[in-house]
This record gives C-alpha cells, structure tokens and sequence, in this order.
C-alpha cells in the first residue's frame, strides 16, 4: 500500500516502510555532471534508464566496486535526469526484499516508471531476501510488471559473502575446473542482472579532480600546492581516495576558508 493516500503522482521518490510506501519529502538531488571518474558506467546507466523510462524493453541492474566511487550517487541521478519523464525512486532495505510481492502490487497500475534502488545489498546466504530478489529478477508463476526495474548496489560482485572454505568444493572435469554448489548459487544471483557495471578504486588523478569539483561546487576557488597536499593527506589520513573522501574534505576545506573570512 502507499501511506496517506494513493494519489501520490506527484512525489519523486518513496520509501518502504512498515508495510508501507512512504513519499520522501526531500529527495535527493544528484548531478550527473558531479559525478567524475565513472563515464562508462554513467553512459551504460544512462541508456539502460532512458530505454526503461520509454517503454522499451531494459535490463535490471547491478552496480558493485569500492565503496565511494559514485554507485549510489549515480542511481540517485537517474532520478534527477528523468523524473521530470515519470521515473519514480523506491529505496528497498535488503533483508526487506521478502515484501517484494506487496511492494510492487500498487505500482503495476500506475502510469509512473519505477526504479526500486536497493543500496549497499549484503545479506547472508541463507536470508529470505536472496529467494525473493531471485524470483523477481527471473520471474515467478506472475508476471512482472513492465513498469518496474531493480537497480542494486554492493560491494561485492556476487552480492553474498564469499568463504575459504568454499574453495575445497571446487572440481576438475576433462582438464575444466567447475565450481561447487556453494558457488554456484552466489553466481547464480549475480547473473540475473542483464547489466553489470563495476566500479574500480579512484587513482590520485581522479581523486585530486574530483576534489577540485566539489570545491567549486562549494564556492572555495583557490587550488594551489598547498590545497593538493592537504587534499592527499586527507586521503591517507582515511586510507581511501574517493569520490565521497572528496568531498568530505571538500566540506571540511571549504568551511575552514569561510571561518577564516568570517
């Protein structure tokens, strides 16, 4: 159901919650040109999001790499390039995925486009989740509706943890080594996503740039010596370079420079 009301045209985004779609008041609005270092993925994205907005036939999609290289960023754009084209966005928590069924049901009829974001999916291999995302992905005995898609984003590329041990079910066939069961399921769930997209770590070119954005973005100009050392020990400092360690010295920078004016 959605909270409130069913006449909700007008909201960008929701969010499941007890039991419920509830209308984000505020949603997020993220540029596609603030996001650096991620053409390809941002094109693949792109296209895969303007067929679906359309009616023409689109793949659900599955975003995995280091974590703050843009793939939750990058979903949460979509929403500010077509949402004035009738995409909607629908955050789904991971282990809340067993209400699929119940999550889809009122948005079937609707004439809206809807892109069910599920951020940061890590479960246990044995969660109900993992059967639900797995049916709604293939398809059960209902057909799924046209007008929704799942976009999804991990750190890891098989979604589910991976163990030492499973190494030992591997086996040699004609000179071929196959994978265990074990395996086989994480695979399994990965592969039922028609557009993978994968996010590398940022080198220090790409981080110094996207440092550089997010300091104009914020008003604060200056970039000399001094500004790039400070930006890189930032980055050791937090054993990272990224996109969101951009930005957050960034914040930091630029509101020492405003204390200091001020």
């Amino acid at each position: 159901m959605i909270a409130e009301s069913d006449d909700h045209n007008d909201d960008l985004a929701y969010r499941w919650r007890n039991g419920a779609l509830q209308p984000i008041a505020y949603p997020q609005r993220t540029a596609l040109d603030a996001l650096l270092g991620i053409e390809r993925q941002k094109q693949a994205l792109l296209q895969n999001t303007a067929q679906f907005v359309t009616g023409r036939p689109a793949n659900h999609a599955l975003l995995t790499g280091a974590r703050g290289t843009g793939k939750s960023s990058l979903v949460k754009a979509m929403l500010t390039t077509f949402g004035d084209r009738g995409l909607r966005l629908v955050e789904v928590h991971p282990h809340d995925l067993v209400d699929l069924p119940e999550i889809v049901a009122p948005l079937r009829t609707r004439p809206e486009r809807f892109l069910l974001y599920v951020d940061d999916f890590s479960v246990a291999a044995a969660d109900p989740a993992l059967v639900a995302l797995k049916t709604a992905l293939d398809g059960g005995i209902e057909e799924p509706p046209s007008n929704v898609l799942i976009c999804a984003t991990g750190n890891r590329r098989h979604l589910v943890p991976e163990y030492q041990r499973e190494n030992d079910e591997y086996r040699m066939v004609d000179g071929e080594l196959h994978p265990g069961e074990s395996a086989e399921e994480k695979v399994s769930l990965s592969e039922r996503f028609g557009l993978w997209l994968s996010f590398p770590p940022f080198d220090q070119q790409q981080y110094l740039e996207a440092v550089r954005l997010h300091l104009r973005i914020l008003g604060a100009t200056r970039w000399d010596q001094a500004t790039q050392q400070a930006a890189l020990r930032w980055a050791l400092g937090r054993g990272s370079r990224s996109g969101r360690v951009a930005m957050q010295f960034a914040r930091d920078y630029a509101g020492r420079q405003a204390s200091e004016k001020g």
